[in-house]
């Protein structure tokens, strides 16, 4: 793995096609037992793995905020808001690709969508190559629950307050959407959590990370973005 914060521009200049990866995080409640940079952790980690092993992949630090508006009625959230968060994402895009040949954002929070591939859009329109990857596994829960718990158990078990865990609303999500677009995540869930952490093992988080960083590395190899800048 090279992190591009601890190399100097002598190091990088005319060394090779370097792709630059980017993790999208955010700042935000994950209910009682999760702490608020819950998304940043797991983009971070899923590009620091899948990025470990390729010289010409260079780990940027992360962007630890995001959208996350939806998640205001709760302390400790700060949110950036999708112009704010496109506009970082757009200029960080150009400033990249003046002299790396591809960035990569690996987005670890859903509520950033749609504006990550509405950046990555523009990006690409003005001839940038740039791509987004989502974090996302088969059949995961929606916030805070069984999913984000056990991959936090897997990444830093000190950080998962495993005596605050509660179970939260357990209605799929897209049948929550009306509540959550009229008012939050509170609207739907007074303890923040959309899911069941209950019974979450580091073991599962392990591989759910598997899952993600096998997906990201396939992906990334074959750089193939769809229409909206997605890797394929």
């Amino acid at each position: 793995m090279t992190r591009l914060g601890e190399r100097t521009w002598t190091e990088l200049e005319g060394h090779g096609q370097y792709t630059v990866v980017v993790p999208v995080g955010a700042l935000e409640q994950h209910g009682p037992h999760l702490p608020l940079d819950t998304d940043a952790r797991i983009a971070a980690a899923v590009a620091r793995r899948a990025t470990h092993d390729d010289p010409m992949l260079l780990l940027a630090p992360p962007v630890a905020y995001g959208a996350s508006g939806e998640h205001q009625g709760f302390p400790g959230t700060l949110s950036i808001g999708h112009e704010a968060l496109r506009t970082v994402l757009v200029e960080l895009g150009r400033s990249a690709t003046e002299w790396a040949t591809r960035l990569l954002f690996v987005n670890g929070h859903g509520g950033n969508l749609p504006t990550v591939p509405d950046a990555v859009a523009q990006l690409r329109r003005e001839g940038r190559d740039v791509a987004w990857f989502g974090c996302a596994v088969p059949n995961g829960d929606a916030h805070a629950g069984h999913t984000e718990t056990s991959i936090l158990l897997a990444l830093d078990p000190d950080v998962v307050r495993l005596d605050s865990v509660e179970v939260g609303n357990t209605t799929p999500l897209r049948e929550l959407l009306s509540v959550l677009t009229r008012g939050g995540v509170a609207a739907a869930s007074t303890n923040g959590v959309l899911g069941d952490p209950r019974g979450s093992t580091a073991d599962e988080g392990e591989f759910l990370l598997g899952l993600m960083v096998g997906e990201l590395r396939d992906r990334a190899a074959r750089w193939k973005p769809d229409d909206r800048g997605r890797l394929g």
